[in-house]
């Protein structure tokens, strides 16, 4: 889960996004890269190159490989290029090139997936040998999710159709094709296992999750009644949970469990109660002749940021959100499990990058 700021750019920030397991981000900016662990918040390296920018940086969980890809007004690497970057040795161990931009990079300890603006290339990371390459419709926000589970390798992509989105499940050999939403794709992401998909269009009214193995809806989830842009989705480690951002400024958390998707036993935590369900609309009673946006479920809570570019993952604490800002804020906030329908207790406001573009 990431965002591209070079179109936008408010600062020295070109990319914001977090690693696999959410316990750290990275930035590329107009000089180089750095990474930060979100609890407790901390920068814990930066990597300066001579005037080169970073416009995409995927981290391997916490390890010393990353991808970069060159970005902002003066590259560091050509943007269609894919760097394999050991900063250890400090260097570029392995490069891959193609004919158009990279969107996106997805790093899994096992696979490489590139994202261009209509296809998709997966490579094996051990040896860069390409494994399997995807035909998208157009996809200028290089939207894709890839499984960090080892045992599971689940690859999502954009359909061919708009609204459609692609579910490769390469443990089953199998491709399931889920008619999403009627409206372009905006916004989706996979659990951490890669059993469950939540997904946007740019209406941005909705979240609706989905079994990836058969492709089953499962839930549906109100973010609001107006027209919005979401920005991330993000389920917490053992799915019970699920957060998304937006353009109004109101990070929503939603219960996923009900009678539709029970808490798995193998990853709930020990002696924890099932969560409360998600408040209904008060003519619930009535959906069989009211319209369907009177039985949606809301958020069991929000969060209330300012109304610039964010990102939310789920926090190491119990019951916590991260959100990272466009504008280099960096907040910490907690829910409680038993109150439906509440504000977040913010915990914690950092910056973690300070200036304007052009300031020194």
């Amino acid at each position: 889960m990431s965002m591209n700021l070079q179109q936008n750019q408010q600062n020295e920030l070109l990319y914001v996004g977090f690693n696999q397991d959410f316990g750290c981000f990275a930035c590329g900016t107009d000089t180089g890269f750095r990474i930060y662990n979100c609890d407790p918040f901390k920068e814990t390296f930066q990597r300066d190159f001579n005037k080169g920018g970073i416009g995409y940086v995927e981290m391997l969980f916490r390890c010393n490989i990353l991808a970069l890809v060159g970005g902002g007004k003066n590259p560091r690497y050509p943007p269609n290029k894919v760097m394999i970057w050991d900063d250890h040795q400090n260097r570029c161990i392995g490069e891959l090139s193609f004919r158009s931009e990279v969107k996106a990079v997805k790093l899994r300890r096992d696979r490489v997936v590139v994202v261009l603006e209509y296809k998709i290339y997966v490579y094996n990371f051990a040896d860069l040998k390409l494994v399997d390459h995807i035909e998208t419709t157009a996809n200028p926000k290089g939207l894709c999710a890839l499984c960090p589970y080892s045992s599971n390798t689940v690859l999502v992509c954009p359909g061919l159709q708009r609204g459609a989105v692609r579910v490769e499940l390469y443990n089953l050999k199998k491709t399931t094709l889920i008619e999403a939403h009627s409206t372009s794709l905006c916004c989706f992401a996979l659990n951490f296992d890669g059993t469950r998909l939540a997904t946007a269009s740019e209406k941005g009214t909705l979240i609706r999750i989905f079994d990836t193995a058969e492709g089953h809806p499962l839930q549906e989830l109100r973010r609001g009644a107006d027209r919005a842009e979401i920005y991330s989705i993000s389920f917490n480690f053992n799915s019970q949970w699920i957060a998304c951002s937006s353009d109004k400024g109101t990070v929503h958390v939603f219960s996923l469990v009900g009678k539709n998707q029970q808490p798995r036993e193998e990853t709930a935590p020990d002696g924890e109660e099932q969560k409360k369900a998600n408040p209904k609309s008060n003519f619930s009673f009535m959906k069989s002749i009211l319209p369907k946006y009177f039985s949606s479920e809301w958020s069991f809570a929000q969060f209330r940021v300012p109304e610039v570019r964010t990102i939310v993952a789920f926090g190491s604490e119990k019951n916590s959100i991260i959100v990272v800002s466009a504008d280099g804020s960096f907040y910490k906030a907690t829910f409680d499990p038993d109150k439906v329908g509440q504000e977040c207790v913010q915990e914690l406001d950092e910056k973690y990058i300070k200036g304007d573009v052009g300031d020194d």
